[in-house]
């Protein structure tokens, strides 16, 4: 198609991480056993979550949604950046970007989400263990599940129909491993700035207030294990905190970095490896963080691999 004397783009290019043949080669075996590995890791938690009665409790629920939120976030990346590794030649049309950008941001979204709802979880069942079985009921734990993939789901929307908006003409060469939504708006023969402000406002207020929303209620959880608990107590409280904390401060590390700042503020080689982290490096994770060191999760592999 044509406008003018401009050429508008519909398919798309994606460079990848290198573009030395033996390199990728290499990536491909390495990110093929990462994305099985990210998937046996938190379908696996999932079925184990299910199978195991006694890790039918709030906290497991929540950890279950999350390990479905990590398998989408890698499964929208990574099947793709392995078929370009093997393709440099495959091409992606704008509709498989946009719907690879809406399920990635509607699952990353979702995981903030989780995560506050996790952080609201053991906030209570420390400070108020008490009343946990009657505030964290199994029908608000399913609320709240459902609220965060809602949301999760919803808000994508509004940059989708920002971006349909958008014409690409400058190039059909993305300097990405998959269709990220900034370097979109690189190649876009209109001005993109709406978008991109709309990018930053989202972002800021999402990630910003549940950020800030974990972090009250894990000054609060700590403040009671201080003040509260017993040398064991605090070692089991600090251990379930712990694991949490690193899932944080990895996923909101890089997010903050990549979406949170001016738009000049990062090399793409940074840029890149911020995206490698949220996108696949963290899912690849978050079984393991919450698994490894958990005593109830251990006991119920053993359980069922008796059975």
């Amino acid at each position: 198609m044509s406008e003018g004397n401009k050429t508008l783009v519909t398919e798309f290019v994606l460079t990848g991480l290198a573009e030395q043949p033996w390199l990728q080669v290499l990536l491909f075996f390495v990110f093929l056993v990462i994305y099985l590995t990210t998937m046996v890791g938190n379908l696996g938690l999932m079925a184990l979550i299910w199978k195991d009665a006694h890790l039918h409790t709030p906290m497991y629920l929540f950890l279950g949604g999350l390990a479905f939120a990590d398998a989408c976030t890698s499964t929208s990346v990574t099947p793709r950046m392995l078929v370009n590794f093997l393709d440099k030649t495959a091409v992606i049309s704008l509709a498989e970007c946009i719907t690879q950008f809406y399920f990635f941001a509607s699952s990353a979204t979702t995981e903030c989400f989780l995560l506050v709802v996790m952080a609201y979880d053991r906030y209570v069942a420390i400070c108020n263990p008490l009343l946990y079985p009657v505030v964290m009921s199994n029908r608000l734990c399913t609320k709240l599940i459902s609220i965060s993939y809602a949301v999760g789901f919803l808000h994508p929307l509004v940059h989708v129909s920002l971006l349909l908006r958008l014409t690409f003409c400058k190039s059909n060469i993305i300097h990405y491993f998959y269709c990220e939504i900034l370097q979109l708006f690189k190649i876009s023969c209109y001005d993109p700035s709406i978008n991109a402000l709309m990018i930053l406002i989202f972002a800021a207020f999402i990630q910003i207030s549940t950020l800030m929303t974990i972090i009250m209620s894990y000054t609060r959880v700590l403040s009671d294990i201080l003040k509260k608990k017993s040398e064991k107590g605090k070692g089991k409280a600090f251990s379930t905190c712990s694991a949490h904390l690193l899932s944080v401060s990895l996923y909101y590390g890089t997010l903050i970095c990549m979406y949170v700042r001016p738009a000049s503020g990062l090399a793409e080689d940074q840029d890149r490896m911020y995206s490698l982290f949220y996108t696949i490096i963290i899912p690849l994770l978050n079984p393991f963080i919450y698994s490894l060191r958990n005593k109830e999760v251990i006991g119920a592999l053993r359980r069922v691999t008796k059975k």
